[in-house]
């Protein structure tokens, strides 16, 4: 067993489940991911790996609480151009969210924590809220962190603190992403393939050309930003940068 793996919903049995929820955890982290293309030099499972780590640094940070198994595949239609790319309608993300959101709070969860490490999940998630908010009784809280802009700008924060240098983050294989997989997963990094994507963060124009006509119209080889400079230690400093950022983002949403 691996660290974290005793608060995985997925890795304890039904009586362990109910004997926490008796001793008082109400408290359930769905992380969200994605199946989709990382450029020529990391695997398709970055956003759900990533997930799966946050899911539990979320899960400690805010204490008491459990992790649901991560949603690993998302909503990323602008990466369908590049292969192996799995790609779910927002329809269907939606309703895989609210059956996780009502099967848990059947079962007495009382708050519900809702993250994706993949950025293109981040408006469907904003939009669906209402809706997963009023499938659930009044007693059950959910909280979702939607926020991308933040989310980005805290990875370039994170990089500058660890040494890197911040305009090769552009939010998709890029150094953050690149060393974040250093640290967790080191052999779904092929290290002799890096190449320079889109540098800088996307303009709202750019953004709007990518929603409508897929990643590949502001990057032809899928990366935004760079991975040049990677590195497990400025990996690390990164996910502890967004693990903060979740874990304040949800605490402001916990009523006193």
């Amino acid at each position: 067993m691996t660290d974290g793996d005793h608060l995985r919903l997925e890795f304890m049995t039904s009586s362990e489940v109910a004997l926490a929820i008796a001793g008082g955890t109400r408290t359930i982290v769905i992380p969200c991911g994605a199946v989709e293309q990382h450029g020529p030099h990391l695997t398709l499972s970055v956003d759900a790996d990533h997930a799966d780590h946050l899911g539990i640094l979320v899960a400690k940070g805010v204490g008491g609480a459990l992790v649901a198994p991560t949603i690993r595949v998302g909503c990323s239609s602008h990466h369908l151009a590049f292969p192996g790319t799995i790609s779910l309608q927002d329809s269907t993300f939606e309703m895989i969210c609210r059956d996780y959101c009502t099967s848990l709070a059947r079962h007495g969860f009382e708050r519900i924590l809702i993250f994706s490490a993949h950025v293109g999940n981040s408006p469907p998630l904003a939009r669906m809220l209402p809706r997963l908010r009023s499938a659930v009784p009044a007693s059950c809280r959910i909280s979702a962190f939607t926020d991308a802009k933040a989310w980005l700008e805290c990875w370039r924060d994170a990089v500058s603190e660890a040494g890197g240098e911040p305009i090769r983050v552009g939010g998709h294989a890029d150094i953050a992403e690149t060393s974040l997989m250093l640290d967790i997963h080191p052999g779904r990094v092929r290290t002799g393939r890096y190449e320079a994507g889109r540098l800088g963060l996307l303009s709202q124009g750019d953004l709007e050309l990518m929603w409508r006509d897929g990643l590949a119209a502001v990057s032809a080889n899928g990366i935004l930003g760079d991975p040049t400079g990677s590195s497990a230690s400025i990996g690390r400093h990164c996910i502890e940068r967004i693990a903060s950022l979740l874990v304040e983002s949800f605490s402001r949403d916990d009523p006193v």
